[in-house]
């Protein structure tokens, strides 16, 4: 299996040879990379947060990471098992050098992920991560003598501080919440969800609430990435308790989803539609998605007398274009729920504050709510890469096959026909390629992206 090495972080699977697997050799190397770039920042403390999601391999991992960073002369407080949002909150909360979060994001339990953070508790900037691979690959780090190490505390405290700080955000409405009186299924995939939405969710005046999958053990119950055919368990168990909604949710808590009171799904891609009308209704202003999500944010934005702009594909990207507009809400069709007023971070636990606040209001039930928004539909596909094959060769012919239509090559290849459009791109997290296609037809964006991966495989 792959060691991804990338500007977003060093991703592989436990177990196997150094360079070619996320090996403890791999993970103090570029833990030491990574210290050394923060040395290099000068910032006015050597403090760095390091938290994990509930994987099996985090405990080895973060001890791993924890010494290195101590080695490398940095102080680390240790949040232990948290949340991507948390612990890019906690940085702020403690004005720290840097952050660390050791997750593999919605990757089955064999990975897992070294998430660096700057020190605005923001992932880095395509140079700082380019920077930081440069200085792995050419061995430009250094160890401190035995009475300059860095010392390490323990730190429990963040996800109490960003709940609340979640709580006091003003367009939550917890009155609201508490006033209809849901009751919510919660898919807790054996991570660190169980720590996190539970508590939420009790806060906000839900008092109905049942865990699936609640044991932190990273012995996921099902692939742990938020999709439909991943959900059937939450689907049922809705169904069964006669519930009012379904939450999923990703192992480090940065995707979100939700299942309607009949089992359906209300649709990934439009848990940022709802949150976005919902903070539009209440401030005018600009959105921002990545240009493989949904153009019904487009839809709702302008409907609300505000602008959208598409990024390149990456949460890095999509907050730079968030603060290059002055957007009020933004994110991926993922799930991923970035509110800048609260942090620059795709965080579950504010998109589910809002969601809930929208819905109370509402009065309506969660699928008469969906039927609010425009129906697009998505295929989403990928294709396994071997080894040695040129994607950008791939993308030229495609591009050239396809020259009477209009594209865009900022993030991979992305090709318009009429109002329906195809993404295709290398993933920043496996060794596949993407292929998204959208349609108001499902059997349209599906022939679309059959016809596109054919176009492929031909051209590998």
């Amino acid at each position: 299996m792959p060691l991804i090495k990338s500007i977003s972080g060093i991703r592989g699977t436990i177990g196997g040879k150094p360079g070619e697997t996320l090996s403890p050799i791999d993970i103090v190397k570029f833990t030491a990379a990574y210290g050394t770039w923060i040395l290099q920042q000068e910032h006015p403390n050597k403090n760095i947060v390091v938290g994990r999601d509930g994987r099996v391999s985090g405990a080895m991992v973060q001890q791993l990471v924890v010494s290195t960073l101590n080695a490398v002369g940095l102080n680390v407080i240790d949040a232990g098992l948290s949340t991507t949002p948390t612990i890019e909150m906690a940085v702020l909360f403690e004005a720290a050098a840097g952050g660390i979060i050791l997750t593999a994001s919605h990757n089955p339990k064999e990975w897992n992920a070294l998430k660096l953070l700057n020190n605005k508790g923001e992932f880095l900037s395509s140079e700082d991560g380019q920077r930081i691979l440069e200085i792995a690959a050419n061995d430009e780090y250094n160890f401190v003598p035995v009475d300059k190490l860095g010392t390490t505390t323990v730190n429990d405290t963040f996800l109490d501080k960003h709940i609340e700080t979640v709580l006091n955000y003003e367009l939550v409405d917890i009155a609201a919440i508490k006033a209809r009186n849901f009751k919510i299924v919660v898919d807790a995939i054996n991570s660190t969800g169980a720590l996190a939405v539970p508590p939420l969710l009790k806060k906000l005046g839900v008092e109905n609430v049942i865990v699936l999958n609640g044991e932190v053990n990273g012995k996921f119950a099902h692939n742990p990435e938020p999709l439909p055919q991943h959900l059937t368990g939450l689907s049922t168990e809705v169904n069964k308790e006669k519930a009012d909604l379904g939450i999923a949710i990703d192992p480090d808590v940065d995707r979100l989803c939700f299942v309607c009171e009949d089992g359906s799904f209300f649709g990934e891609e439009y848990t940022l539609v709802a949150v976005a009308d919902y903070i539009l209704q209440h401030r005018k202003g600009n959105t921002v998605s990545n240009m493989s999500s949904t153009r019904a944010l487009k839809d709702i934005t302008l409907k609300n007398g505000g602008e959208y702009y598409p990024s390149a594909v990456g949460e890095v990207n999509v907050v730079n274009k968030m603060k290059a507009v002055d957007a009020v809400i933004g994110g991926e069709g993922n799930g991923g729920i970035i509110v800048p007023d609260l942090h620059y971070g795709r965080d579950a636990l504010i998109g589910i504050a809002l969601f809930l606040s929208l819905l109370a209001k509402s009065k309506k039930s969660i699928k008469q709510l969906r039927r609010n928004y425009p129906d697009y539909f998505i295929s989403k596909n990928k294709i396994d890469l071997g080894k040695s094959v040129n994607v950008q060769d791939i993308f030229d012919r495609i591009q050239q096959k396809y020259k009477n239509n209009p594209s865009n090559t900022d993030d991979g290849l992305k090709i318009e026909f009429d109002k329906d459009w195809v993404h295709l791109r290398t993933s920043n997290t496996e060794p596949i390629i993407r292929i998204y296609a959208e349609s108001s037809f499902e059997t349209t964006a599906d022939n679309i992206a059959r016809k596109l991966m054919q176009d492929i495989k031909e051209n590998i």
